[in-house]
């Protein structure tokens, strides 16, 4: 997978929300609100390739969360993300 080219994660009022740049991406019924652990990902991942592996890593490393609870929180997030239409 990778991060759809246009969209960048955002700090505006304390909130994490990824923005659409550009016109081809202007839709904003795609755009999310992000909570920290998720902006963390997005911040490791963003212009990169990457897999729920990896994401399972980023958070075990940084955040305390076992592995299993992180593999489930990656796949429900990875599920908004493509939805949102935000990874490719």
């Amino acid at each position: 997978m990778k991060t759809k080219k246009g969209f960048r994660l955002r700090t505006i009022c304390s909130e994490h929300i990824i923005t659409a740049e550009g016109i081809e991406n202007i839709d904003f019924s795609r755009i999310i609100n992000m909570n920290e652990s998720s902006a963390y990902l997005w911040k490791n991942i963003e212009g990169k390739e990457f897999t729920e592996e990896q994401l399972v890593s980023l958070l075990t490393d940084e955040y305390e969360v076992d592995e299993e609870t992180a593999r489930n929180d990656v796949k429900q997030l990875v599920a908004k993300w493509k939805e949102a239409g935000i990874v490719e």
